[in-house]
């Protein structure tokens, strides 16, 4: 469901039928059904709304229009204007995706943005999407990784200040997130010898210790360990030159650091069309890479690329597991 105050109502109703020409995978919303008609209603579409009971009936029907798996909201939305009265159907919208893809009713889940202070004000006891559906699934390890055409890179660190986010780096940290990237390009992206490269912390690698021992004592160290589970795994690698065309194209992947470090190039790249997906999940989950964007929320000026990417991505993710498994 996403924050229905905010642009994850539009964008569905733009992703069913895509302005870019390109096909989409059937999905089938989790929300409130009529919330959505009131969404179509407020943006002119004629986009056909159908409640159903099953992911089985959302097949059958998805050439119809959007269906809808109900979610009841406690509170009408408006727009911008977020309401903790509606956190518990949105959490459980969640809570039901990933149940309906534990049991193999669907490929996978694809989230909508969610405003997380509302959230948090109504209870809800976890970071975000990320650290919710490894509790679901008792995922141990779960990666996030932010992927555009031609990169993909998955930060250390994540959501932390950068001050502890360089304290709270460490060797373990580096080999257990590229363990679970490299585990991942190869069984939900066909990569059989995924190149890595892990990006060093301080400017021009540290030189030599000059500029910081951080490459020194806890990211080259990783790299040998990795580089003895016999991955193609390089680094660390000054980050400055990791993000140019002929460097991207020496790489399936990126190890970063911290957040920014992954995410500034991305972003800068493609913006539109970001993607983040959650690696080391015994499901596949994919979800645009922005937010909530509550300013433009009901103006009808919102992009629906990233989430037709995730939609895209969870789809193609799906196809490789499933026939990893045959």
């Amino acid at each position: 469901m996403g924050e229905p105050s905010g642009i994850a109502g539009e964008l569905v109703i733009k992703a069913w039928k895509p302005e870019d020409g390109g096909g989409v995978p059937p999905f089938v919303y989790l929300g409130d059904p009529s919330w959505l008609r009131a969404e179509a209603h407020h943006l002119r579409s004629h986009t056909h709304i159908i409640e159903v009971g099953s992911t089985d009936e959302a097949l059958q029907r998805f050439h119809e229009g959007i269906p809808v798996l109900p979610v009841l909201l406690a509170q009408q939305p408006k727009h911008g204007i977020p309401m903790a009265e509606n956190a518990s159907a949105i959490i459980e919208s969640i809570r039901l995706a990933t149940s309906l893809a534990q049991a193999g009713a669907c490929g996978g889940v694809v989230t909508s943005p969610i405003q997380k202070s509302t959230l948090y004000e109504a209870g809800f006891g976890f970071p975000g999407h990320t650290e919710y559906l490894a509790s679901l699934t008792g995922a141990k390890s779960p990666v996030m990784m932010l992927s555009i055409d031609g990169l993909r890179v998955a930060p250390v660190t994540v959501h932390q200040s950068l001050l502890d986010a360089i304290a709270a780096l460490s060797s373990d940290a580096i080999v257990e997130t590229t363990l679970v990237l490299a585990a991942a390009l190869q069984r939900d992206f066909g990569i059989a010898h995924p190149r890595i490269a892990v990006a060093a912390l301080n400017p021009h690698g540290g030189e030599n210790g000059k500029m910081g021992r951080e490459e020194i004592d806890v990211i080259r160290p990783a790299v040998i360990r990795l580089q003895a589970h016999q991955l193609h795994v390089s680094g660390p690698l000054p980050a400055d030159t990791l993000f140019h065309a002929e460097a991207r194209a020496r790489f399936d992947a990126v190890v970063c650091m911290y957040h920014d470090q992954a995410l500034i190039p991305l972003k800068t790249l493609d913006f539109h069309r970001g993607v983040n997906t959650t690696l080391g999940l015994p499901i596949v989950r994919t979800s645009p890479d922005h937010g909530t964007a509550l300013d433009i929320a009901g103006s009808g000026a919102a992009n629906p690329s990233s989430l037709l990417a995730a939609l895209r991505l969870a789809a193609k993710m799906a196809h490789a597991r499933a026939g990893a498994a045959s």
